[in-house]
């Protein structure tokens, strides 16, 4: 398994941008995915952002257009950039690691919260 350690939630205004990242313990050449999930209070834990270890995307419909997940792989890091948020974007958002035939692993999560 991989340590993750999630950073960059905060409190932003409705419209605003924020950027999260995901440090890795280790090399994430090795991943097969990467993505971001969220969770609000009351819900379960939706998927927000996946990308591969080839830098194929896969968002969930209520991001498109607004949210952008991206890797750097030299520096063990994935990002998600958020901009436009709404209101309905709070929650904890957890970074995920994924390796085919392994468990995969879960940073602590940051808190997003998003109002005015």
């Amino acid at each position: 398994q991989v340590q993750l350690v999630e950073s960059g939630g905060g409190l932003v205004q409705p419209g605003g941008s924020l950027r999260l990242s995901c440090a890795a313990s280790r090399s994430i050449v090795t991943i097969d995915a990467m993505g971001w999930y969220r969770q609000a209070p009351g819900k379960q834990r939706e998927s927000v952002a996946v990308i591969s270890s080839g830098g194929s995307t896969n968002y969930a419909d209520s991001v498109k257009g607004r949210f952008t997940i991206s890797r750097d792989n030299a520096k063990n890091t994935v990002y998600l950039q958020m901009n436009s948020l709404k209101p309905e974007d709070t929650a904890v958002y957890y970074c995920n690691a994924k390796v085919f035939g392994s468990p995969q692993s879960w940073g602590q999560g940051t808190q997003v919260t998003v109002s005015s």
